[in-house]
């Protein structure tokens, strides 16, 4: 297929979402309910009276939507049967969300894997649930910019907080050079938080993920920078832009969901 009809695919296909929510959340347990359900801030439901509590990865979804987002899948750890009890069908969210269980808990890619047959023809819009970010066009910005690029890849970038804790992007005139999982020192000074991926990087992780399975077991977890770095070795075209001048804020922590509360208000509810 010749670069053109790459390229009309990408624009024709469908946009659907994919959330891992297999965590353990050890960083902040023991919780109530599953990290992505927590309550931060407040919503209005349609059809109802008053305010509710609203949950983090509500937030997500509604940032997806925004961008063309109809469909969704969320990859579970057995046990956490509280996100489809309180999601369901998607109607919260006015989305069609599905569920799917892990069975490799070797890292975020192998949760994610899970979904190969199911967005293995699609674009994907990817986020994580435990993450609160601004604006709320973020999505929008990314899938604009696809819809003219070449890339395999398009990461939506946020100024790092804290670079030894997360992945750093190495880019130049919006082409990813590396990616480098929690350095020890870097001068550079943006992370990636969300990302649009065509079929081919698809692909390219269920390949990944397939050559590691047999010894997973015995080396450290790998996460989506890795599979991202692995890809730009291997030739695939990964391009990044700024979506935010303002840090993502990770409620998987302790001092992330406690600033989170205390923006929302609801540490004093």
């Amino acid at each position: 297929m010749d670069a053109v009809a790459i390229q009309n695919n990408i624009q024709t296909s469908e946009l659907i979402g994919l959330i891992p929510a297999g965590g353990l959340a050890t960083r902040i347990s023991p919780l109530p309910c599953s990290k992505e359900l927590y309550p931060i801030g407040l919503q209005e439901l349609r059809g109802e009276q008053g305010l509710r509590p609203k949950v983090v990865c509500h937030y997500l979804l509604e940032k997806m939507k925004l961008a063309g987002v109809a469909k969704a899948y969320i990859v579970l750890r057995e046990g956490k049967w509280d996100i489809p009890s309180y999601f369901r069908n998607g109607a919260i969210v006015d989305m069609h969300i599905s569920y799917l269980v892990l069975s490799l808990p070797f890292g975020t890619p192998f949760t994610i894997d899970e979904a190969y047959p199911f967005v293995r023809q699609s674009v994907v819009a990817f986020g994580f649930p435990d993450m609160l970010f601004r604006p709320d066009d973020a999505f929008v910005q990314l899938r604009s910019q696809l819809d003219s690029s070449g890339a395999s890849v398009l990461l939506g970038l946020f100024p790092a907080q804290e670079p030894k804790k997360v992945d750093m992007v190495d880019i130049k005139d919006g082409r990813v050079l590396r990616i480098i999982v929690k350095p020890s020192s870097t001068n550079l000074i943006y992370t990636w938080g969300i990302a649009l991926w065509t079929p081919v990087f698809t692909e390219f992780m269920h390949d990944f993920v397939n050559v590691r399975k047999a010894r997973s077991a015995t080396q450290p977890e790998i996460n989506v920078g890795n599979v991202i770095q692995a890809a730009i070795e291997a030739g695939l075209e990964v391009e990044a832009s700024p979506v935010s001048s303002e840090p993502y804020l990770d409620i998987g922590t302790s001092e992330g969901l406690a600033m989170a509360l205390r923006t929302s208000g609801l540490d004093n509810v």
